[in-house]
């Protein structure tokens, strides 16, 4: 029992972290497929209602008990940072004409942020070895991407919004490692995605206007962030923040560009040649040296 027990751990170490890079990062490509046949907000808005629905249904099919209002308080603030502000920043930038290669070199930053404040917020050391790990994953997310950066479109307000998802994913995950370490994935997810989505609602009522043309390429996106990544990614997310330091799980948004430069390769034809291999080679190593033992 204890050899099976370790065993599943082993493979929960190594698939985890594998889906959860695959479903993030063709989250990028994801919300540029959809993003033609509708507004941000009213993309963002219906993505987390979906999602917080069919979480809250799993919720009560396996009659999981809410958390206090206290507890509801800080997931949702959690949410409201790692899934709604990040969300918004990064769908409202890739809108305004900032390539999603240049909005994920902005997001690779994350990792960088967390260990700085780690030790502040989580009371998490980071070693020497993880530091070099870090930089070193930074300059191989710069080869990933470089062939697809374009800076021409790229305006100071959509650069902003998205330091904006940036902070928010930053803040939210430090939020979620000391405040919601021990939330259900199925009632938490429900209240950060229902929480998300009346965020954006209200934006979308004050600033926005709502606009979806129900095309099949627009249904299967909305389908993809709802499901792939609302419920599938961040739920890996969450179990990885409460099983390990947040500092290492920060780490593997590093591997988040290089899964939408694959995507991106696969569905728009962006170039992935040898520059683009040594750069996941040596993200790859970058992840290894700050994770490991």
């Amino acid at each position: 029992m204890i050899g099976k027990t370790i065993l599943t751990n082993k493979i929960g170490h190594f698939i985890f972290p594998f889906l959860f890079v695959l479903l993030y990062g063709s989250g990028f490509v994801g919300a540029k497929y959809g993003l033609p046949y509708s507004t941000p907000l009213s993309f963002l808005t219906l993505r987390f209602f979906i999602a917080g629905a069919i979480l809250l249904l799993i919720a009560k099919i396996l009659k999981e008990s809410f958390p206090s209002l206290t507890d509801i308080f800080y997931i949702s603030v959690a949410g409201s940072l790692t899934v709604a502000t990040f969300s918004i920043g990064v769908f409202i930038s890739i809108d305004m004409g900032l390539s999603p290669s240049l909005s994920a070199i902005i997001i690779a930053l994350q990792p960088i942020f967390v260990a700085i404040l780690a030790k502040s917020f989580v009371d998490e050391e980071v070693m020497p070895r993880q530091w070099f790990g870090l930089i070193i994953g930074l300059f191989g997310v710069l080869l990933v991407v470089f062939h697809n950066m374009d800076f021409s479109t790229a305006g100071l307000y959509s650069i902003l919004l998205s330091v904006v998802g940036l902070l928010g994913l930053t803040f939210g995950s430090l939020y979620q490692k000391k405040y919601c370490s021990n939330m259900s994935l199925f009632t938490g997810g429900s209240i950060q995605s229902l929480s998300s989505g009346f965020i954006c609602l209200i934006l979308l009522l004050l600033f926005d206007s709502y606009k979806i043309i129900w095309s099949s390429e627009f249904v299967y996106a909305l389908s993809f962030m709802a499901i792939g990544v609302s419920i599938g990614a961040l739920s890996l997310l969450y179990i990885m923040i409460q099983r390990s330091e947040v500092s290492k799980v920060a780490s593997l948004f590093y591997l988040v560009p290089v899964s939408a430069a694959i995507t991106g390769y696969l569905i728009y034809d962006e170039v992935f040649d040898l520059l683009t291999g040594l750069g996941v080679v040596i993200v790859a190593i970058g992840v290894y040296l700050t994770n490991k033992k």
